[in-house]
């Protein structure tokens, strides 16, 4: 036993690093853990950094949003404000929606810019505001344009007035006459009332665009007692703005005690048997859709109406 104990001893004494290895072995592990460690640690932070970057970046954009909305609110509160009428209804319902821009307004300034469910909703809600004023600046151009046409008739009106006042009164006698005539039954009258567009080739049309023409055509009724002879037959055009159409020409007749001015008139040869007629209207300004209407007289008497629509 002593000699085994020397032999251990002197194997110790000439190998030394055998002992010092794994004392270096446990000390090395130790450090690759603390690297390990920190590497992660490292790169959780650098994580963190861009995600508070990538979100301040994202808070910043919805920011920019939200103003630019705010803006855009403003600018149509500015558009309303602008907006002006004659007609008191359409006034009212200008302050009710430029009202609504205002709340709308003070609840987007209320409202977090992260808040994107509101944000969309808000964007929403401007698109159907744009879209009501954009109807109501359509109803005033149209009003404005028909304010115009009428102060354009009224002023017309009242010259073409003062002369059919002397026609009326030269044509007085013959009214008088004319409507004994009528009390006796022998007022010539009309049926098959018909109002028709035609194109440049002549043939019938629905379309405004296509329209070139009006026609209006009727048969004059047979009547044994009629006075025979030349008849004028009148027509009276209205558009879809229920305005009279005329050439500017200032065309008057006198029917009933009444004088009129009328769109276009056709000489008849009446000789007391039924007789087909048609007459003809062109507008200077063409034709726009809707629905027409024609009156047709003589000096008589209304011989009727028709009406029709173009798309």
């Amino acid at each position: 036993m002593e000699e085994l104990d020397e032999e251990m001893i002197q194997f110790e004494k000439d190998h030394p690093s055998k002992k010092s290895s794994a004392a270096a072995g446990g000390g090395g592990s130790m450090r690759i853990a603390a690297i390990a460690l920190g590497v992660v640690a490292a790169a959780l932070l650098v994580t963190l950094l861009l995600m508070m970057r990538g979100k301040n970046a994202l808070v910043k954009d919805l920011n920019i949003d939200k103003q630019n909305l705010t803006n855009e609110l403003i600018a149509l509160q500015g558009d309303y404000e602008s907006l002006s009428t004659t007609n008191a209804a359409i006034n009212d319902s200008l302050a009710v929606e430029k009202e609504k821009v205002g709340q709308l307004i003070e609840r987007l300034q209320k409202t977090e810019a992260t808040n994107r469910a509101k944000i969309r909703q808000y964007e929403k809600e401007l698109g159907t505001l744009r879209s009501i004023m954009k109807g109501y600046i359509r109803q005033i151009d149209s009003l404005n344009t028909l304010n115009i046409s009428l102060r354009q008739e009224a002023s017309d009106a009242r010259r073409e007035a003062q002369e059919s006042k002397r026609q009326y009164e030269d044509l007085r006698t013959t009214t008088d006459q004319l409507s004994a005539k009528a009390s006796a039954g022998a007022v010539v009258k009309g049926r098959g009332f018909n109002l028709v567009a035609i194109n440049e080739s002549n043939k019938v049309t629905d379309r405004s665009s296509r329209a070139r023409k009006l026609r209006a055509c009727l048969s004059l009724i047979e009547n044994s007692i009629a006075e025979r002879g030349w008849r004028t037959v009148y027509i009276r055009v209205k558009g879809p703005d229920d305005i009279l159409m005329t050439d500017d020409s200032g065309k008057v007749f006198t029917c009933g005690g009444e004088q009129m001015i009328y769109s276009a008139s056709r000489e008849v040869d009446y000789q007391g048997e039924e007789v087909e007629i048609c007459l003809y209207f062109a507008a200077s300004q063409g034709f726009e859709k809707g629905k027409y209407t024609v009156d047709i007289y003589t000096d008589e008497t209304k011989l009727g109406s028709a009406e029709m629509i173009l798309k």
